[in-house]
């Protein structure tokens, strides 16, 4: 998954200019013609060590269950170990 990810990027990335002129022509026809992984909507967060698309916490870049393994571990600085 991490994979296809990188990968959707490059495609985003590479179609950003031409969808960008095609939505300020209004030219939905050629929006439609586009690759479907070009849309930057197809992008989904993901946990930077376990891949996983839920409970992404932005602030960090790793999902919830990581967040709070490396927290009981002591890994993340400023955090105390609530009633969990």
């Amino acid at each position: 998954m991490k994979a296809r990810e990188v990968k959707r990027l490059k495609l985003i990335k590479r179609y950003e200019k031409k969808r960008a002129e095609l939505k300020e022509k209004g030219d939905s026809v050629g929006l439609q013609k586009l690759p479907k992984n070009s849309s930057p909507n197809r992008l989904r967060n993901r946990c930077k060590l376990t891949g996983r698309p839920r409970g992404y916490i932005r602030q960090f870049g790793i999902s919830r269950l990581t967040f709070r393994e490396m927290a009981s571990a002591g890994l993340i600085p400023g955090v105390k170990k609530a009633s969990w």
